[in-house]
């Protein structure tokens, strides 16, 4: 009798062959994964997922203290608590996604050297739980800023309606960032050192706890070609009707997104076949 199998896994031919249905064979496990990641965040804690409330509000009043009072820094007459909360919110998003696939190879050794499936179930998945922490933090800033729209002290507007693209774009631009980082550290570890500063220099480099507007004008286009701070000034100019917006710099941050990604998944599928003999 003749044995028939229900999947073949051979070899890749060419870094271009990305076979992404697969992954959508694989969804199933993709929410295994999710499920996975936000069950060891609440693990052994005493509050549990009130963390996710608790981290954005000390910050956010951090910086309400040091550059709102002492540096004086302008908040475009947005209060500055939901001023700083409309930054952090997102941005909380797109670092907490690149932080965790950017040791995708070195944090699943050991699974990926005994079980086959698409390595980029893992990286996908981690953006993916990252959503549950975005929405707890996205609950806060909305209590903020029904109080103040309450007050009459902010005016949103119809670009309300492009918070899933944002979202969308951050996941997107996060993943992408991410995995060619995990690409490279299987072969130079020292990137996994530049991590952790090098997103807190992005994040300067992001109007996160600034405006546009207090940006001298010869820095200006150092900051406005940042592919992260259209999807900031977006979200904080919708939400409060004060801000930077522009359909170019939004389409900017689109089109270094698909590229980033391309890139990234090209690099990614190279470097899974032969990781295991450097890792």
């Amino acid at each position: 009798m003749k044995e028939t199998w229900t999947e073949v896994i051979q070899p890749k031919k060419s870094v271009f062959q990305l076979n992404l249905s697969e992954i959508w064979n694989y969804r199933d496990l993709i929410w295994i994964f999710v499920r996975r990641d936000i069950v060891s965040v609440y693990k052994q804690t005493v509050l549990g997922p009130l963390w996710f409330f608790l981290g954005p509000i000390f910050t956010v009043f951090t910086f309400v203290f040091v550059f709102n009072q002492i540096a004086k820094i302008s908040t475009d007459n947005i209060p500055a608590p939901l001023f700083y909360l409309a930054g952090t919110t997102l941005w909380n998003y797109f670092q907490a996604c690149i932080t965790g696939t950017s040791s995708t190879f070195i944090s699943n050794a050991n699974i990926f050297g005994k079980v086959y499936f698409p390595r980029l179930v893992s990286p996908i998945s981690m953006v993916i739980s990252n959503l549950l922490k975005f929405g707890i933090q996205l609950l806060m800033f909305l209590c903020f800023w029904f109080y103040y729209l309450a007050q009459g002290t902010i005016h949103p507007n119809a670009y309300i309606a492009l918070l899933p693209l944002l979202v969308l774009l951050m996941g997107g631009m996060a993943l992408g960032v991410g995995i060619i980082i995990s690409s490279l550290t299987t072969k130079y570890r020292d990137l996994s050192y530049f991590i952790g500063f090098g997103i807190t220099l992005i994040m300067y480099a992001t109007p996160v706890i600034y405006p546009v507007s207090a940006i001298p004008e010869m820095y200006k286009p150092f900051v406005i070609y940042n592919p992260i701070a259209p999807i900031i000034e977006t979200f904080r100019y919708g939400f409060t009707g004060s801000g930077y917006f522009s359909w170019s710099g939004l389409a900017y941050s689109s089109i270094f997104t698909i590229g980033v990604l391309l890139i990234g998944t090209l690099l990614f599928n190279k470097i899974e076949r032969t990781f295991m003999d450097t890792v």
